[in-house]
């Protein structure tokens, strides 16, 4: 069974930057709809950003202007780069994505397990 793995995360102080990677556990034939979610202890899961398959994205106004979402069609990888990172971006980062195995096979809602991102000095 596919699922995403999540890449990237790690302590960094405020200001600072990390970019986190999403990519499948097993050879895919295509990724869409690439989604980043977090949560925190204090909070539910929220959507972060999101690249629909036209290549239009979405934003959390949190994080608007400071986070950019992108993906490599060629590797089947999504990214999220973070810059100007606050201490209330501290949480686990989720990737979601639509999965299809083959060409002619269904697209599965995929998650990934997490990577931690911590913003302290």
């Amino acid at each position: 069974q596919v699922s995403l793995v999540e890449s990237g995360g790690g302590l960094v102080q405020p200001g600072g930057s990390l970019r986190l990677s999403c990519a499948a556990s097993l050879r895919i034939f295509s990724m869409k709809n690439v989604a980043w979610y977090r949560q925190s202890p204090e909070t539910q899961r929220e959507l972060v950003a999101q690249m629909l398959d036209n290549g239009d994205s979405n934003y959390a106004d949190s994080v608007k202007g400071r986070f950019t979402i992108s993906r490599n069609n060629v590797n089947n990888t999504g990214y999220l780069q973070m810059n100007n990172l606050k201490p209330d971006d501290t949480a686990v980062y989720y990737c979601n994505a639509q999965i299809r195995r083959t060409s002619l096979g269904p697209a599965y809602d995929t998650w990934g397990q997490g990577t931690q991102v911590t913003v302290s000095s």
